[in-house]
């Protein structure tokens, strides 16, 4: 799921002025200054707004945050866990396909959001989704890595410090 202008969405705890945005201005008051209720785009404590806002929407509802990760959140409905793992404007939900489907219904109704499927690459894990299992790889990362470098021709090779691990030269 993608969320839609997502650094819109927090409300900021500081007093933030700004210039009359262009379009908008009031001539007979030309020094006059607007005060910023919601976070804007490009704004220093947007990012921190909105993950305070998403934080508290979670929690609100008896999400649990992982003390392993801060941008996970789960909770237990009906004998059935919920996981959603938060990375800036995209979230990933995992869990009973129902359950899934439920929380996206609840999720639209307070933020504007996109459905992007089923999840196919996320910092740079391939995930492909099949009936037998998942399978997780890291071979188009690698292979960007290798033409960033210009490595992409390289021959792996053994090393022995590494239990055979094998790495390009």
């Amino acid at each position: 799921m993608d969320v839609k202008t997502v650094f819109l969405n927090g409300v900021i705890e500081e007093e933030v002025y700004i210039e009359q945005p262009k379009g908008f201005e009031i001539f007979s008051s030309k020094s006059h200054v607007c005060r910023l209720k919601r976070a804007l785009y490009g704004l220093k404590q947007a990012p921190h707004a909105w993950n305070t806002w998403i934080d508290s929407y979670f929690t609100g509802f008896g999400f649990s945050k992982s003390e392993a990760d801060p941008n996970l959140y789960q909770i237990v409905v009906e004998g059935k866990l919920l996981i959603i793992v938060l990375y800036v404007d995209d979230l990933i939900l995992t869990s009973d396909e129902l359950l899934i489907l439920s929380c996206k219904d609840d999720l639209a109704k307070e933020f504007e959001m996109k459905d992007l499927g089923l999840l196919h690459y996320f910092l740079g894990v391939e995930i492909w989704q099949r009936s037998d299992g998942l399978f997780v790889s890291q071979g188009k990362y690698a292979r960007e890595i290798l033409e960033k470098f210009n490595m992409h021709g390289c021959k792996p090779v053994d090393t022995p410090l590494r239990g055979g691990q094998r790495f390009c030269t």
